[in-house]
């Protein structure tokens, strides 16, 4: 049974993000989602809030493999955390072009820290490609409509945060 683990902030987790969760559905049997945590950084949402914007937007989009993904936080080295869980896959999901120079040169130095870890690049789909979580962020603070960047629930969940 292969795991991949799928690492990122996931503040919030996007329709990009989703995108790339379901492709590494396609190819691993099970898929750790991997919020990483970064003292420095106060995100918008608590690690919990994000481990269930996850869980419900894969339930709403593939209900039938929500059971196939764990939701775990990691704050050492993405292959470190990767092994310490069973992982083979390293799954990142593409953009453009920048995206991949900044990969590969990751995946180099994760390929040497761990040669049993193989990376996993995943292309956004076409409608994912312009959407960033941050920019989500951004737009949401401000009052734009965000419903096509992200799941239903973390839609739901930004409009809340908004009015708080």
């Amino acid at each position: 049974m292969t795991t991949a683990f799928y690492p990122g902030s996931f503040d919030p987790m996007t329709n990009g993000h989703l995108d790339v969760l379901v492709q590494a559905l396609n190819v691993a049997a099970k898929v750790i989602v991997a919020i990483g945590i970064h003292p420095g950084k106060a995100p918008l949402f608590s690690f919990d809030e994000r481990a269930e914007l996850i869980r419900l937007s894969l339930q709403e989009f593939l209900p039938d493999r929500a059971g196939d993904i764990d939701v775990v936080a990691f704050d050492n080295l993405v292959v470190d955390a990767a092994r310490e869980r069973g992982a083979k896959l390293l799954v990142r999901g593409l953009r453009d072009g920048t995206d991949l120079d900044y990969e590969m040169q990751m995946a180099g130095m994760n390929r040497q820290m761990a040669p049993d870890i193989q990376t996993l690049f995943l292309p956004a789909g076409t409608a994912s490609r312009p959407i960033t979580a941050t920019l989500v962020r951004q737009i949401a603070a401000m009052g734009g409509d965000v419903s096509a960047f992200v799941p239903r629930s973390v839609y739901e969940a930004l409009q809340a945060k908004r009015r708080t």
